[in-house]
């Protein structure tokens, strides 16, 4: 089969084993700093990491004592995290799955995150829809993606604008649920100009039907 054989996500999870498999890993071990400071004091519960790439956030949230389900298109990513957790002791569900065609299960999670889920308008919003659907009342959804501004303000990510968001574009989209944030933060850097970021947590409070 060639590249014109496939579909935008075959090329997408194609071009994404590439990057895993070029370079171990594509990002620090470490968890985002985002995710620690915004849930780090939620009691841990069943966590839901959609997008999880090799896993450094999934693995730091079983560490805390989440029961995390981790899922992701790509094998590389998805054996690298394997490998990770195995190595830490640590149990994590790991998921091969394409988010465009994955359901998770309806009010089933304490906490579900999407880090850095960077889709065309229409692809994103129903895995949005999907993710918000997932979290059970009382529970906590948290988004953490390139905002829009960082185009022109920022350094890195994506450069298609239609692929970028803002808080309240994501904030708008959700019923049921009580936005406890939804703001822009610069990510720190040693020439202080880091990426620009959206964030939005929010919590859900009742249910949400898609």
């Amino acid at each position: 089969m060639s590249d014109h054989d496939l579909t935008p996500a075959q090329s997408r999870q194609a071009l994404w084993d590439q990057r895993h498999a070029a370079q171990e890993p594509i990002e620090s071990s470490e968890p985002d700093p985002t995710l620690v400071d915004e849930i780090g004091s939620l009691r841990p519960g069943r966590a839901l990491d959609l997008g999880a790439g090799d896993g450094r956030n999934a693995t730091w949230l079983a560490r805390q004592g989440w029961q995390v389900t981790a899922v992701d298109f790509s094998g590389v990513a998805i054996e690298r995290g394997r490998a990770r957790a195995e190595a830490g002791g640590l149990e994590v569900d790991w998921q091969l799955a394409d988010l465009l065609e994955w359901t998770p299960e309806a009010r089933a999670y304490d906490l579900v995150t999407l880090f850095f889920i960077h889709l065309p308008r229409e692809e994103r919003r129903a895995v949005y829809a999907r993710a918000a659907n997932a979290v059970a009342i009382g529970g906590t959804l948290l988004v953490v993606a390139h905002d829009r501004t960082n185009l022109a303000n920022g350094v890195g990510g994506p450069q298609d604008p239609d692929v970028l968001v803002s808080p309240a574009e994501i904030a708008a989209e959700l019923t049921g649920y009580r936005v406890e944030r939804a703001e822009t933060m610069r990510r720190r850097a040693p020439d202080g100009r880091g990426p620009i970021d959206a964030i939005v947590r929010a919590v859900r409070v009742a249910s949400v039907h898609v």
